[in-house]
């Protein structure tokens, strides 16, 4: 979906976008009501009219904010019987930017325009989202300084944050990063357990006075400042491999399947336990650093074998 004007009336097959802006300099473009100028975007809901003649399209662009409630999970998937499409119920066909977890309330985004998406979410282009938590324990400076400073997670440490403290028992944080159940993880290095998790604000959406369960357009305003601060926002996140937040956010849902590590319970307590009957838990600790890794050799390791299995390749050899 475009939302330059130019692009906006051409996409509708109105005309061409060079005719778009000979329309508009010629003064016979109107947003509504009012006269166009060059450059200028076009937002949901509002009518724009070419010499009179309102330009339509078949699908208008939706951008909502929903108070999701605990209980609802972030999928499109129909077989959850829970997802969050089918709560919202929107007219139109849409989909969740990001994911709040199961167990987790509050703010988040439903479109359907896909172009946004990445842009909202790539950690590389900073762009903040602010939680309240509430903890089983009372808060301590030490808490907050190591929250603070960055906490280890498989084999990187989280970006350093703001946090705040409102009470004994509940904070704000600001997190740019996405990690899969990362606030839970981070007060679980601390041995604190979330009670209760919301999150308040996205970029320049904030949840305010929006009830549980209910869900809004975002207005106009909104949407322009949200398009200027993604304006430079890159689609294409620079990195990757091991060390991107997708493959970071695999490895901690492999290791959530290996150890039944739901809910926000304390990892630590598990490893303590799993030490003490003898065991080894699969995975190893996400909150644990690795150390240094060895270098691979750069030397060959001889002709390919395909798929074949080592041990059969011997005995071949020997006949």
């Amino acid at each position: 979906m475009e939302y330059r004007l130019n692009k906006y009336i051409s996409s509708s097959g109105f005309c061409s976008r060079r005719e778009a802006d000979r329309f508009i300099e010629e003064g016979k473009v109107r947003v509504d009501g009012k006269r166009a100028e060059i450059g200028a975007r076009v937002y949901p809901k509002q009518k724009v009219t070419v010499n009179g003649v309102l330009i339509k399209h078949e699908q208008e662009p939706v951008y909502i904010a929903l108070n999701k409630p605990v209980g609802i999970v972030s999928t499109t998937d129909p077989e959850e019987k829970s997802n969050i499409v089918d709560f919202v119920c929107h007219e139109q066909r849409i989909f969740p930017i990001g994911r709040l977890d199961k167990d987790s309330q509050g703010l988040i985004l439903l479109t359907n325009d896909g172009d946004i998406v990445n842009k909202i979410l790539r950690a590389g282009n900073n762009h903040v989202k602010e939680y309240i938590v509430t903890v089983d324990r009372p808060i301590t400076e030490e808490f907050l300084v190591g929250m603070t400073q960055g906490v280890p997670i498989l084999d990187r440490v989280t970006r350093k944050c703001e946090i705040e403290q409102i009470n004994p028992y509940t904070f704000k944080i600001g997190l740019i990063q996405g990690l899969n159940r990362q606030i839970r993880r981070m007060c679980a290095y601390f041995d604190y357990e979330v009670l209760k998790l919301e999150r308040t604000k996205i970029m320049n959406i904030s949840l305010g006075k929006l009830g549980e369960g209910n869900w809004r357009d975002l207005t106009p305003h909104e949407l322009e400042e949200l398009f200027d601060l993604l304006e430079d926002s890159q689609k294409i996140e620079k990195r990757r491999g091991k060390t991107s937040n997708k493959a970071i956010n695999r490895e901690l849902e492999q290791f959530d399947i290996q150890t039944d590590y739901r809910k926000g319970g304390l990892a630590q307590k598990n490893m303590k336990l799993g030490k003490k009957k003898g065991k080894k838990i699969k995975g190893g600790n996400p909150f644990a650093q690795e150390g240094p890794r060895r270098k691979k050799s750069t030397k060959g390791s001889g002709p390919r074998i395909g798929k074949q299995r080592p041990d059969k390749v011997k005995k071949r050899n020997r006949r």
